[in-house]
């Protein structure tokens, strides 16, 4: 992994200035740095418009309690985007804009996750669940269909330690083979 990396640090700004050579012969010195500059502020400006809807949606699907997993990957990618426009190159202005077309953006995700998954790096349960009636899940509505696993009631409680005290105050050794498991604390629960 470190080598491409390496390989795309070298070739990179190599391909960018054969780039920008032939650019230059063919439209002029000032054509092509105008239109890198113009590159530069129009990328910008989408990133910065793309950038708060994203957040805004992250947002929005925090509220709902959900995970921005999609929102997060497309906030990396409109970083990433950023960097690569605000960098002085055509090559690196492509690769920027066409990390700011949500539909390629929504493929690579796909293809990156897809990689990871592959790889082992990271496990994924796509199965589908359903809570109350094991029966239903092909259709039809059941008790706890669509809820999601921690979404019940909440109780709130305290607890207390208490250790085993003989007679006067003294913890009691909790190796007794003596004491009685008829003991209530020692019972399972009654059903009723």
């Amino acid at each position: 992994m470190g080598f491409y990396f390496l390989a795309i640090f070298v070739a990179m700004p190599i391909i960018e200035i054969a780039v920008f050579i032939q650019a230059g012969e063919l439209i002029g010195l000032w054509p092509t740095i105008g239109i890198v500059i113009l590159t530069a502020v129009v990328g910008t400006s989408l990133m910065r418009a793309q950038g708060l809807q994203t957040l805004a949606r992250a947002q929005a699907q925090i509220d709902q309690g959900e995970m921005p997993i999609g929102e997060l990957f497309d906030g990396i990618c409109i970083l990433v985007a950023g960097v690569l426009l605000l960098t002085p190159g055509f090559v690196t202005d492509t690769m920027g804009f066409l990390l700011l077309v949500p539909p390629l953006r929504k493929a690579v995700g796909a293809g990156v996750i897809m990689k990871l998954v592959q790889s082992g790096n990271i496990r994924t349960n796509f199965s589908r669940r359903t809570y109350g009636n094991e029966s239903s899940s092909s259709g039809g509505t059941s008790a706890g269909r669509g809820r999601r696993p921690g979404t019940g009631p909440i109780i709130d409680g305290d607890f207390e330690n208490v250790s085993p005290t003989n007679g006067n105050g003294e913890s009691r050794d909790t190796t007794d083979h003596n004491r009685n498991d008829d003991d209530p604390r020692n019972l399972p629960p009654k059903n009723s």
